[in-house]
């Protein structure tokens, strides 16, 4: 598994120049902080999410860019986490590979999976939803396949069944 470099928007990542990076999980106790710290209420919430190259997790606020969660590095894979957070206690309820500036493969799990074990979670399954991301060699825009169906959003063109999101 090779790591994922950012293929979103230049103007995105210039933005995000400067900006804090994710905070680094290393124990539930981290994300119940994390929550306290930007105002989150107790219960279900969703963040912005990276395994940086150094094989950490790394959240932010889900209104985030993955390439500001990352500090403009490449990881192991991006998206979004849910967590059922309370006072004392953090659990991962989901989470998905999300992250059009990343894309990563779904095959990117395995370090999730290790991330977040190591950080003291007990993973959910996989990837849900599992997305997979391709990009069109007609118009070159990047779709997100849904359905199974390997045809570009914008010019109806038959995208590549083998990745090829990375430059």
């Amino acid at each position: 598994m090779d790591l994922y470099h950012y293929v979103g928007p230049p103007e995105i990542a210039e933005r995000a120049t400067g900006q804090p990076h994710g905070t680094p999980i290393r124990t539930p106790q981290d994300v119940i902080r994390w929550a306290k710290q930007s105002g989150q209420p107790p219960g279900a919430v969703i963040v912005t999410f990276v395994i940086d190259s150094d094989g950490e997790l790394r959240i932010a606020d889900r209104h985030s860019e993955h390439v500001a969660c990352a500090g403009s590095r490449a990881v192991w894979s991006a998206g979004e986490m849910t967590f059922d957070v309370q006072a004392t206690t953090a659990t991962a309820l989901a989470v998905s590979n999300q992250s059009t500036g990343y894309c990563p493969e779904p095959e990117s799990w395995p370090a999730v999976e290790a991330a977040l074990r190591r950080a003291g979670f007990d993973p959910p399954a996989g990837f849900n939803p599992a997305c997979v991301f391709r990009l069109c060699p007609m118009c070159g825009v990047k779709n997100l396949v849904k359905g199974g169906e390997f045809e570009c959003g914008a010019c109806g063109a038959e995208l590549p069944t083998e990745y090829n999101c990375q430059h």
